[in-house]
């Protein structure tokens, strides 16, 4: 069985675990709880956040990993979370085994915890922590024809039960966010998104160029949000994509994205 591709948005910080949060997240919630019964069941999941950059991309060994707090201003409560899923050494061993195969130059570390990209929503898609989670960071400068390649080296993965899953927002401006301005560009860029992802034959080409797409640097002053996808779309290839969530988070138009299945 070749396991499907999947783009999801995280949210705001740790938001399911802050009241005032929940209603600016109450369509992501329900995609997330949804989300395992749309498909197999894993037998790992390699997650690629946005908060994770190094200069060459980086998996966790740990077999316990711990958590990585790295949002500030929220409630005490938020920094003392403890949904532990396992790591697994084998999946890291077997992501650096198919990117040096490729010709990627890769590198591990062993005492970084899954930081809030990871966790936030496998916690709610995954709560009872019984799927081991191996975490790959992004490489810095941010490169979509980069990412778009190492998901392309990934995509033996599928074969092997594992989910490749991309954790980002498809629409990630701080200042924009709860604020009326920017509403246009940010639907323009939402719907020029939709339209890219559907057309597998073109879908790398325009993804690629995402940052001369209608609305796409307002919506995205830095790209950090977006390049999971990359890695998402990299692995699935010429598989047909299903919009999987179209909806409003903290304001603003978002979407989730399933590749192949």
């Amino acid at each position: 069985m070749s396991f499907p591709t999947v783009y999801i948005p995280h949210g705001g910080g740790p938001w399911p675990w802050v009241p005032a949060w929940q209603e600016p997240h109450a369509q992501l919630r329900r995609y997330l709880e949804a989300l395992p019964a749309s498909l197999p069941a894993p037998k790992a999941i390699l997650v690629v956040s946005a908060h994770w950059e190094e200069r060459k991309p980086t998996v966790t060994t740990a077999a316990q990993p711990g958590l990585l707090y790295d949002y500030g201003g929220f409630p005490a409560d938020t920094y003392n979370l403890s949904w532990r899923a396992p790591g697994s050494p084998a999946l890291a061993a077997r992501v650096r085994e198919l990117l040096g195969a490729a010709g990627i130059d890769s590198a591990e570390e062993a005492e970084r915890g899954l930081d809030h990209g990871a966790f936030v929503p496998l916690a709610v898609s995954w709560p009872k922590m019984d799927i081991p989670v191996v975490q790959l960071s992004l490489i810095f400068g941010l490169d979509p024809a980069a990412h778009l390649e190492l998901g392309r080296a990934l995509a033996p993965l599928r074969e092997e039960g594992v989910l490749i899953l991309g954790s980002g927002m498809s629409y990630h401006n701080m200042g924009g966010f709860f604020s009326p301005g920017g509403q246009a560009a940010a639907q323009a860029f939402d719907q020029w998104l939709a339209d890219s992802l559907s057309s597998p034959m073109e879908r790398w080409q325009s993804l690629k160029n995402w940052a001369n797409a209608p609305g796409g640097r307002s919506s995205h002053p830095r790209e950090e949000h977006l390049l999971p996808l990359m890695v998402i779309a990299g692995a699935a290839g010429e598989d047909p994509v299903r919009i999987t969530m179209r909806g409003q988070v903290l304001g603003k138009p978002v979407l989730a994205a399933e590749f192949g299945g």
